[in-house]
């Protein structure tokens, strides 16, 4: 197994998800815990479950049948049998402590997952960037075609009110995380990759490493699957040269002339967009209520992965795709006052936060009026030192960027990485805005609510916490908005 993972033995056997036993999953509230809860929930296994704050997804989790408490203690793993756990918990949790000393089964959450996946066709989807659109996109557009498939999301698809389901059909749609080596133990038989870029470097050390990471990815699809990569990323295009040359089945998709289902155009339409696509000979036309390329990428990877990798209807797919009303966290228009649109984004790497900026630039423009106002809270302390003038070309495009503080989740701080490492050269780049660095919570809010104007695009950006201020947000423009009225 070249992807080594020191604390789980990512190349061992899944077992059965009928011979978990009772499982406890630590940190049961994240996103892919909580999808891994429901979908063990609905085959029929005994859940519980602990988080660190009550939540409503603990909620949620409770209403379908999980014991859920809030802390950790060791008494929560009393007649449990297997415990699973996320590459974020750490080996003193209490919780994941005493299972080990315990003898118990201590499973990653990929692993519980793969288990639930048995006897199914998976389509695993993966890349820095647009996994969880895509993967939504995908499942949207099957459960429209009638296909009934299970999946499980990092992000609530919006249209189906949850991230996780087990459907009567036959394919299962996973969202594969590249950030821990996880991603290698899902066997699927179509193998989705949107980029290969050198993200994550906490755990793999090199981009090199990522590189190779993906190639034993790829080589995890079953005999005769499909591999299905974005002809436009370099780093995926080589994957998908390296895959075929050893004589895999490999389709590419991308606005590049050699691309095998090739977009043709693509128009906005407000927060929308109309692209031509030419797919197995046919021009279609693809509408969706998304804006951007990059959601139009998603698109068109996740209509190949389901006509040619599962051999579902072109046609209902592209109806199932211009159904699709979007992703938590994902471009998401939070509300509206006074003519300001608050817009939530999880954007966490520079080609997502680029994208994201990009496209509300794109926006405003078209509009005739209006601006960009962004605030951003980096993620990792090393990611924001390995990538920090990136960042800043990224955020380029706004007309004022306020910056939070880092947001450390695993990481300790490391010495002299603020955001300042980003704020000082992005005041360097040519053109005009406005930088705001080291700012906190309530002042951003404060900073933004007071600057927007009619027509202007604000949005919180970032995997931390930053997704909290958007009702602040909306609350603090809808009193600017009283007071002048």
């Amino acid at each position: 197994m070249p992807v080594t993972n020191e604390r789980f033995d990512l190349g061992a056997a899944v077992p059965a998800w009928g011979d978990l036993g009772v499982v406890h999953l630590v940190a049961i509230g994240g996103a892919g815990m909580s999808a891994v809860a429901r979908l063990l929930l609905q085959r029929g296994v005994t859940v519980s479950g602990s988080d660190a704050a009550d939540s409503p997804v603990l909620d949620a989790l409770r209403a379908a049948g999980a014991t859920v408490w809030v802390g950790h203690d060791p008494a929560h793993l009393d007649g449990v049998d297997t415990v699973v756990v996320s590459s974020a918990i750490r080996e003193d949790n209490p919780e994941l402590a005493a299972a080990r000393a315990r003898g118990l089964r201590v499973l990653h959450r990929s692993q519980a997952l793969a288990a639930v996946t048995a006897g199914t066709r998976v389509v695993a989807v993966a890349g820095a960037n647009g996994k969880t659109t895509t993967t939504s996109m995908l499942t949207a557009a099957l459960v429209h075609a009638g296909a009934d498939p299970s999946y499980a999301s990092g992000g609530e698809i919006a249209q189906l009110g949850t991230n996780a389901a087990v459907g009567a059909g036959d394919a299962f749609v996973v969202e594969a995380d590249e950030s821990d080596g996880s991603f290698v133990v899902y066997r699927p038989e179509v193998a989705v990759v949107t980029s290969v870029q050198p993200d994550h470097l906490d755990f793999y050390g090199t981009a090199e490493a990522v590189t190779e990471a993906y190639g034993v990815f790829a080589g995890t699809v079953r005999d005769g699957g499909l591999l299905l990569t974005c002809h436009d990323d370099p780093g995926a295009l080589a994957l998908a040269l390296a895959h075929r040359g050893q004589g895999h089945r490999v389709l590419t998709y991308g606005e590049h002339a050699d691309a095998d289902v090739r977009v043709l155009s693509v128009a906005a339409d407000g927060l929308g967009t109309t692209s031509l696509v030419r797919h197995a000979g046919r021009e279609l036309t693809l509408a969706l209520s998304v804006p951007g390329l990059h959601n139009v990428l998603d698109a068109v990877a996740a209509l190949t992965a389901a006509v040619d990798g599962l051999g579902a209807d072109a046609d209902a797919v592209v109806e199932g795709l211009a159904g699709f009303t979007g992703a938590r966290r994902r471009f998401e228009v939070r509300g509206e006052v006074g003519g300001v649109t608050v817009v939530d984004d999880y954007a966490h790497n520079p080609a997502k936060v680029a994208a994201v900026v990009g496209t509300a630039a794109g926006v405003v423009a078209r509009a005739g009026r209006g601006r960009v106002l962004v605030v951003f809270q980096p993620h990792l302390y090393s990611r924001t030192r390995d990538f920090a003038r990136e960042f800043a070309q990224a955020l380029a495009p706004a007309d004022h960027v306020v910056l939070l503080d880092v947001y450390g989740a695993r990481e300790a701080p490391l010495p002299g990485v603020t955001s300042a490492l980003i704020g000082d050269p992005l005041v360097d780049l040519p053109g005009v805005r406005r930088v705001d660095v080291g700012v906190g919570p309530e002042r951003a809010v404060a900073l933004l609510a007071a600057a927007a104007g009619p027509g202007d695009l604000v949005l919180t950006v970032g995997a931390g916490d930053v997704t909290r201020l958007g009702d602040p947000l909306l609350a603090a423009l809808r009193a600017g908005t009283e007071e002048q009225a």
